[in-house]
């Protein structure tokens, strides 16, 4: 089972946030404020926040800029990740990323079954890494949002959090572009 381990220091990460929605301002994102106050309760810190539409390249665009920012560790997406032809955000994703986290997707839906029940099975959460940056694309709802930050990125953002965690292999992310 999984725990912190308090002899080891926090170590706070850069989190960007994106709200994917043809509808919604930054100020009527509630699913992206409350991804805002969990990181920062968590000792976290806020990148970025910006709301894009349902743009493939206008949302790839953002998280490449994200990605080569040397002030983000992180980026979580909100919204898009649905079945209809405006979601086009994990499409998005995956024209970014250089590896895809499989089980992330396959986490969310677990923690999602105890929620909602079959009903998981139209979300298309996803997550992956490009450039030394963690992506992860998250259903818009206010619940999946929550759900993915208190039973997954909470606990993996942590570089105390054992028996490992994704901040500890930050280092690691993008060696295969250093030179041997």
């Amino acid at each position: 089972m999984s725990n912190i381990d308090t002899s080891r220091e926090f170590i706070p990460v850069r989190i960007a946030i994106l709200a994917v929605s043809d509808t919604r301002s930054i100020e009527q994102d509630r699913s992206g404020q409350i991804l805002v106050e969990r990181l920062e309760a968590a000792g976290h810190v806020l990148a970025h926040r910006a709301v894009l539409r349902d743009e493939r390249s206008e949302i790839a665009e953002q998280l490449r800029s994200w990605c080569a920012d040397p002030d983000v560790d992180v980026i979580i997406s909100t919204g898009g990740t649905g079945l209809t032809g405006r979601d086009v955000t994990v499409e998005a994703h995956r024209d970014v990323y250089e590896k895809e986290i499989e089980a992330f997707g396959t986490v969310f839906t677990h923690v999602s079954m105890a929620k909602i029940g079959t009903s998981a099975v139209q979300s298309r959460a996803t997550g992956g890494v490009s450039n030394g940056t963690y992506l992860f694309a998250l259903p818009g709802s206010t619940g999946a949002c929550k759900d993915a930050w208190d039973e997954i990125l909470v606990k993996q953002l942590d570089y105390r959090h054992q028996p490992c965690n994704f901040v500890e292999i930050f280092p690691r992310l993008d060696e295969h572009k250093r030179r041997k």
